[in-house]
């Protein structure tokens, strides 16, 4: 089977998702383009910044696509590659989409506030205050995972960390030459790709080799700082350079690919269950990011909807980057899809998901005239690159979560509440990824992701019956995911009890009775606003 026509066909039908179902889903969200916008209303020149649309998309994209929808696919493709490529484009049609696109809306509506706020609103104080703790600890313990793994391949790979300084050199000098002296966005961005493309050149020859532990404290200060300043002046120009990289790589992947017409070799389905535990729920908990992750809600909802300049780019934003990512997971998939079972399972023990995507980039790429070589060495920068991206956007978001949590207004023009959610977020991050001890609760993170995004879709699916909207549209991907969830942490409770791991065993039994008692609370109020 010919790898380049099915990806044609997938993409074929997001485009058709893109232009079809999410114009409709923005109407029955309600969504008015010429609706003013939270990044007008509250300006204050350090959250809330009205972005161009080029830029905000940048932004978005490189913040929610990180290692997920390249690591996801290919370790899930080992239940056969049919069922992980119908989740993906299906999935994110009818689900991911919309929890994306929904959690921005909505955001827009309630003064850029999180899901949180709509769950205070809708659904309770009990429920505003289980969520929003939820949603911190879970961004505490990506920030700890995230900034050990990040310091580990600053320190394996040092022509990455040069990459990176440079990276952020040239993003702030990028805002400034935006921002300050007025230049034009076409003409910073025609200076700044090129310089970006010689910062990597340039990285291979200057490596910047300092040991694990220091990058990592580096790195705890980096996250400190990028959180409390101005978004436009460091995260928003860097992550959108850094798209570029993203958009480099698709674009060399996917022509690559479609010269190449690689065969399909990998098995359709390889059964119902494997080493890793049941193809359901494991299959929709693995193939997170491309499909549906909770993750993005807390983006959506908690960054970029205070960058919105026009309620016309939300659905461009929200959706439209939705499904690039799942492009990207494509890509993945089919960059192992051409091996056998058996070659396949002994190259992830020995290589990983990453440098397995890697090699498959690169021998598409080759079908260019590109070097293999220079082609693996790119995907893998590439993809280092963004997990800074993960780290430095999940610490801001969670700063507005926490003064949320605390009842504190995100507006904070002092800028003394947003010093102090920013500190309490990262020494909680920095003394689990000191401590190490973020390891033993990482193995219940794939489902306490997708938990977030089952109560996002519950907490949009409240607020729409209660508004009067139609609501059906969100509600069918909600109960899908709380019934993913609520399967996966049963399965993963019963597993690790049996093991004698009881500090997992009780955080999967916590995160079910959360999931049950939002359901419940969920279940009262729309029954209540039906009976009105």
């Amino acid at each position: 089977m010919n790898g380049a026509i099915i990806l044609l066909g997938a993409m074929g039908t997001l485009l058709l998702g893109y232009l079809i179902y999410s114009r409709l889903a923005a109407g029955w969200f309600g969504l008015r383009e010429d609706e003013p916008t939270p990044a007008h209303r509250l300006k204050d020149g350090v959250d809330y910044v009205p972005a161009p649309l080029p830029v905000l998309f940048g932004h978005h994209f490189a913040s929610i696509a990180g290692a997920g929808p390249i690591i996801g696919p290919i370790l899930a493709i080992s239940f056969g590659w049919v069922g992980v490529f119908v989740w993906l484009v299906l999935g994110v049609i009818f689900a991911g989409g919309i929890h994306d696109l929904g959690a921005m809306i909505a955001s827009v509506r309630h003064e850029g506030r999180s899901i949180g706020e709509i769950i205070r609103l809708h659904m309770g104080q009990r429920a505003f205050f289980l969520f929003l703790s939820f949603a911190w600890a879970t961004l505490v313990l990506v920030i700890a995972a995230f900034a050990v793994i990040v310091a580990k391949t600053f320190s394996a790979r040092p022509e990455v960390a040069s990459a990176s300084v440079m990276f952020l050199i040239l993003a702030i000098v990028f805002g400034l030459g935006v921002y300050r002296l007025g230049i034009p966005l076409w003409l910073a961005t025609t200076l700044g790709v090129p310089l970006l493309a010689g910062a990597i050149f340039v990285s291979y020859r200057i490596p910047l080799a300092l040991p694990q532990n220091l990058w990592l404290y580096l790195l705890l200060v980096y996250i400190f700082v990028a959180a409390t300043v101005p978004v436009h002046a460091l995260l928003q120009p860097r992550d959108y350079l850094n798209s570029f990289l993203l958009y480099g790589l698709l674009g060399g992947g996917l022509l690559g690919l479609m010269v190449k017409q690689p065969q399909i070799n990998f098995p359709a389905w390889t059964g119902f269950s494997n080493e890793i535990g049941p193809f359901f729920p494991l299959l929709f908990v693995i193939t997170s990011c491309g499909a549906i992750s909770g993750f993005h809600s807390l983006v959506a909802s908690g960054t970029t909807a205070k960058q919105l300049s026009r309620a016309a780019h939300a659905r461009p934003i929200g959706y439209g980057a939705m499904l690039l990512e799942t492009v990207l997971a494509l890509v993945s998939l089919m960059a192992v899809a051409g091996l056998s079972l058996a070659s396949y399972k002994s190259q992830l023990a020995t290589m990983g998901p990453i440098a397995l995507f890697s090699q498959g980039v690169g021998e598409f790429m080759a079908a260019l005239g590109i070097p293999p070589s220079l082609g693996r060495s790119f995907a893998g920068l590439a993809v280092s690159a963004f997990a800074l991206t993960s780290l430095d956007t999940a610490t801001r978001v969670a700063r507005f979560t926490l003064e949320e949590l605390l009842a504190t207004k995100t507006h904070d023009p002092s800028g003394t509440r947003r010093l102090l959610a920013t500190g309490v977020t990262v020494v909680a991050a920095a003394a689990l990824a000191i401590s190490g001890k973020w390891r033993a609760i990482w193995p219940v993170m794939g489902s306490a992701n997708q938990l977030l995004a089952a109560l996002a879709l519950l907490a949009l699916f409240v607020w729409l019956w209660r508004s009067g909207l139609p609501a059906v549209f969100v509600g069918l991907p909600a109960a899908f995911m709380l019934l993913v969830t609520t399967t996966s942490l049963g399965l993963l409770f019963s597993k690790q009890w049996q093991a004698g791991h009881h500090l997992l065993s009780g955080i999967s039994l916590a995160l079910l009775a959360l999931s049950l008692v939002l359901v419940a609370e969920a279940v009262k109020i729309s029954r209540d606003s039906w009976r009105r």
